[in-house]
């Protein structure tokens, strides 16, 4: 049986939301309504909290939770969550968003469900979006896929282009949730950040930039992202 990790990755200084795990939402910080959902969906051997923070750190255990301090500083949260798996016996990885606080069972399963095809060493989730709006608005990343529902590229503009305006096309949203197979995440922050990585801010290019192909998986969406006051808000009245 392979041994299935969740990791979340949690910084406490956001560029757009200081502090935002840190605010409470209900009862509760949102990076414990993370935590608590992902650990309540049992899919997990093990769940951790990966973090620079002593607040964050001590959120977590002293509610009886478990979580890995970072010993460098790290770009992204996959090479937080790399750095903390190095040593640990664990062979699927997958990668829960710190910021999602109405973590579901659905799309988790589905995401380590498709390790049961040998080749794949990586997965991420998709939704699909209809929104004009939000399909032009580059802070959703939009992906396209091929028959084999593998990703071939991921953009903020828009993807595809609708040049032909007759044809019916789905747009995808990308969200954040990642699986890996263990080696796959560890050769991930052994490369350089790639070209097409650098100019759109998206780090899962570096895995198509080495020819490592990502099966996505569609779901309907987890709930509310917290990246700003209002979506505290909004995931209040959710609550």
């Amino acid at each position: 049986m392979s041994k299935i990790g969740a990791f979340i990755p949690a910084r406490y200084a956001a560029t757009r939301f200081p502090a935002k795990l840190m605010q409470p939402l209900g009862n509760k910080t949102v990076i414990r309504h993370t935590y608590d959902n992902t650990k309540a969906t049992g899919l997990f051997d093990e769940v951790y909290v990966v973090t620079d923070s002593d607040i964050i750190y001590n959120e977590i255990v002293n509610n009886g939770g478990k979580a890995i301090m970072s010993k460098r500083t790290h770009e992204s949260g996959s090479d937080r969550i790399a750095e903390a798996i190095e040593d640990l016996d664990v062979d699927i990885v997958v990668n829960v968003q710190g910021d999602e606080p109405f973590v579901k069972k659905e799309p988790l399963q589905k995401v380590i469900n498709v390790f049961s095809d040998p080749s794949v060493q990586v997965s991420s989730l998709m939704q699909v979006l209809s929104n004009p709006e939000l399909i032009q608005d580059p802070n959703y990343v939009k992906v396209t896929i091929d028959k084999n529902s593998n990703a071939l590229f991921f953009s903020r503009s828009v993807i595809p282009y609708p040049r032909a305006t007759n044809i019916a096309i789905n747009y995808y949203e990308h969200i954040g949730v990642y699986a890996f197979k263990k080696q796959a995440l560890l050769n991930f922050t052994n490369w350089e950040m790639s070209p097409l990585e650098a100019a759109e801010k998206i780090e899962c290019l570096r895995y198509l930039e080495n020819g490592v192909p990502i099966r996505m998986v569609v779901t309907n969406y987890m709930g509310v992202e917290i990246d700003t006051p209002e979506d505290l808000i909004k995931a209040a009245k959710l609550l």
